[in-house]
């Protein structure tokens, strides 16, 4: 008798931790492993992409953060067969942009979207990475929604939630879907 196959031990055990890495103390959570074997890319992709067949959930439009919101965003828009639009740090759009600045531990970061990126009314799946402290996820769905779009979900790939950002980005009001969650960060 085999065990059921479980979507998130399986790409945990294909996560990368990176210790002391960008800084002393941090374990960094590389998902780089997770795109380069077929397979694993595979099982990743389609557990979004199951999950947003379901007709109320859904998008319009898929929105990724710079910069691996963009691998994983446009091949699940390729999927789903809907539009994909890029969220990026400031000064690398070269249309006329919104834009919103948040804070990071140490200073502040801008991301811009395109003006004509989305439209009033249209359904918006906001995805990253992982989610730390939030505050990207946060800029990305304040952008969308400055355009009049309504973001339906944030997802990710990774949750740390003991960086706060997973629960202040539901008390805000967004629903999440991640697939992995680590303690510590």
């Amino acid at each position: 008798m085999t065990a059921a196959f479980s979507v998130s031990d399986y790409l945990r055990d294909h996560i990368r931790t990176v210790p002391d890495w960008p800084a002393p103390g941090v374990q960094f959570r590389d998902i780089t492993p997770l795109l380069q074997n077929p397979r694993v890319f595979r099982v990743l992709i389609d557990a979004f992409v199951h999950r947003y067949m379901a007709p109320e959930l859904r998008p319009d439009v898929v929105a990724g953060l710079d910069a691996r919101g963009f691998i994983l965003g446009s091949v699940v828009a390729y999927e789903l067969n809907v539009g994909f639009v890029p969220i990026r740090k400031k000064g690398k759009l070269p249309f006329k942009t919104v834009e919103e600045t948040y804070e990071l531990e140490y200073g502040s970061a801008t991301v811009e979207l395109h003006t004509d990126a989305v439209h009033a009314g249209q359904r918006v799946l906001l995805i990253d990475d992982l989610i730390a402290t939030g505050g990207t996820m946060m800029a990305g769905w304040r952008l969308l929604e400055k355009l009049g779009a309504t973001v339906t979900e944030g997802a990710a790939i990774v949750d740390l939630p003991e960086l706060g950002g997973s629960a202040r980005l539901q008390t805000a009001g967004l629903p999440l879907f991640t697939l992995v969650e680590f303690d510590g960060h």
